[in-house]
């Protein structure tokens, strides 16, 4: 079985930040020489999230509006016990938990099998410092 394990690394320089990674994630597919298997693409910090959905600017708007809504940022200790510790970044946490840690994609003919508009995302909510994304392919 071949096998392939790289990160990727991300300092987004906002709080709040949506990055098409697909690209890199098809490159490392490439590298690998994984004709058939599996891509585990995994956001390694507890604040940022890896999810599949279309690339189009609207939608990743109504995403961030929509989970701001949900979770809206407040860095005072009265919204959110999580803040009282020192922390800001309660929100983070949930609009993770919402948007998931990771994805699998399956590998055919070399390829990440996407359904139509599919692409991955790393979706940062608690950025301004340096991030990682695990991807991890396996198979034959």
């Amino acid at each position: 079985m071949k096998h392939l394990r790289e990160e990727l690394w991300f300092n987004v320089p906002d709080r709040r930040g949506y990055i098409n990674i697909t690209s890199e994630v098809e490159a490392l597919v490439r590298q690998s020489g994984v004709q058939q298997g599996l891509c585990l693409v995994n956001a390694m910090h507890i604040t940022a999230s890896v999810y599949i959905n279309d690339d189009e600017r609207g939608l990743i708007g109504d995403y961030d509006d929509w989970l701001e809504k949900l979770a809206p940022f407040n860095a005072s200790g009265e919204v959110y016990r999580h803040n009282r510790t020192g922390e800001d970044n309660a929100d983070a946490h949930m609009k993770r938990q919402i948007m998931g840690r990771e994805v699998v994609v399956a590998i055919t003919d070399s390829k990440l099998d996407f359904g139509p508009w599919e692409q991955i995302f790393y979706a940062e909510f608690d950025g301004r410092r340096r991030k990682r994304v695990l991807v991890k392919i396996i198979g034959e």
